[in-house]
């Protein structure tokens, strides 16, 4: 029971928390809050007991690789590309940053949970997809954005898995070490 009221509690405050933030522009509605479910259930999947192929320390730092990639190369790209959204808001079309976040939690949802359900990624990759094309349907993106985020969203997760592997990895010389004030990453040479 407690289990199941942490995991109900983890969800809802992530959609809170995302749904509170101020609409600045026009045109957003559901993709806002949807960018976030695929990632949000692989944490709330692994809370509520679902056998992941991660321990929490793996699959908080592939996480965060994952994202980090995922969202750095989105937002580089954004701003070396000035290509103008459908509805002219602004020169930030290129690529999709809701695809490509929406994509990397589905692909990890995937890389967790491929193996004990297809299913899982099944569901994962259609809320992604949904975002998708909400996007283009609200003339956020051209449907080349949203592809180039889907794209830039599963091949970050791959990358990120990889670089968090090294570090997390049971042949690994790295390892990482979180405490309530400090987080260290020991090379053992």
């Amino acid at each position: 029971m407690l289990k199941h009221f942490a995991c109900i509690f983890a969800f809802w405050l992530t959609t809170l928390s995302v749904s509170a933030q101020p609409k600045a522009y026009h045109g957003d509605g559901a993709d806002d809050v949807l960018r976030f479910v695929p990632v949000a259930s692989v944490f709330a999947l692994k809370a509520c007991g679902v056998e992941s192929s991660s321990s929490w320390k793996r699959l908080v730092v592939n996480t965060a690789a994952s994202i980090a990639i995922s969202s750095g190369t989105t937002w580089g790209l954004k701003h070396l590309v000035s290509e103008e959204r459908p509805d002219g808001t602004d020169e930030k079309s290129f690529p999709s940053g809701h695809s490509t976040f929406a994509f990397a939690g589905a692909h990890q949802l995937y890389k967790e949970y491929g193996r004990q359900s297809a299913w899982i990624p099944v569901a994962g990759y259609a809320v992604a997809t949904a975002v998708g094309i909400d996007r283009v349907c609200r003339n956020r993106h051209h449907w080349y954005d949203v592809a180039a985020g889907a794209a830039i969203g599963v091949l970050g997760t791959e990358l990120g898995y990889w670089i968090g592997d090294k570090i997390t990895g049971e042949r690994s010389r790295y390892s990482v070490a979180v405490g309530p004030q400090t987080l260290s990453i020991n090379i053992v040479f």
